[in-house]
């Protein structure tokens, strides 16, 4: 079963390649064995960087069930997820992550992640992207605000 998944992501990617809705990259989200979300990328289409395979499904999947966390879900993807999709996937609590392709396959296509990483392990102020710390009171007032609401719906 867990090819035919497989299977069913990488017919994802290929069908978003065909139509050149973007990258190489498709992904399918499974709950009690069925296929509940499928989805490829969709960067050139949406005129999007965040529209990947992964973020596209969880989107999709979390929509249908009406939740925000997918913890009985599995995801199957045609490649190694890339650092943003790897957040969404902690973020959305996947049960469990099947790939196909690796990172290093995905660089091979043209699709490198190792700028990103070696960028995550540097501090704020040594990143190529310039980051500015400015006053933080009112944000941090917000964020009080909110973890003091005893109503909220954490997550």
């Amino acid at each position: 079963m867990a090819q035919d998944f497989m299977r069913e992501a990488v017919a994802a990617a290929q069908a978003g390649v065909s139509r050149r809705d973007g990258g190489p990259f498709g992904a399918v989200i499974v709950r009690n064995g069925q296929i509940i979300a499928s989805a490829c990328n969709r960067v050139i289409r949406d005129q999007d960087p965040t529209a990947h395979a992964e973020v596209n499904a969880i989107r999709a999947a979390c929509r249908l069930l009406g939740r925000f966390h997918l913890e009985d879900c599995d995801l199957y993807t045609s490649c190694e997820p890339c650092p943003m999709c790897l957040g969404a996937i902690y973020w959305a609590r996947l049960r469990a992550v099947h790939y196909a392709a690796t990172r290093d396959d995905a660089a091979g296509a043209g699709f490198s992640d190792a700028a990103i990483y070696g960028e995550l392990a540097l501090p704020p102020e040594a990143r190529a992207v310039r980051f500015v710390k400015t006053e933080a009171a009112a944000a941090v007032a917000v964020m009080r605000a909110w973890q003091s609401d005893a109503d909220k719906h954490a997550y």
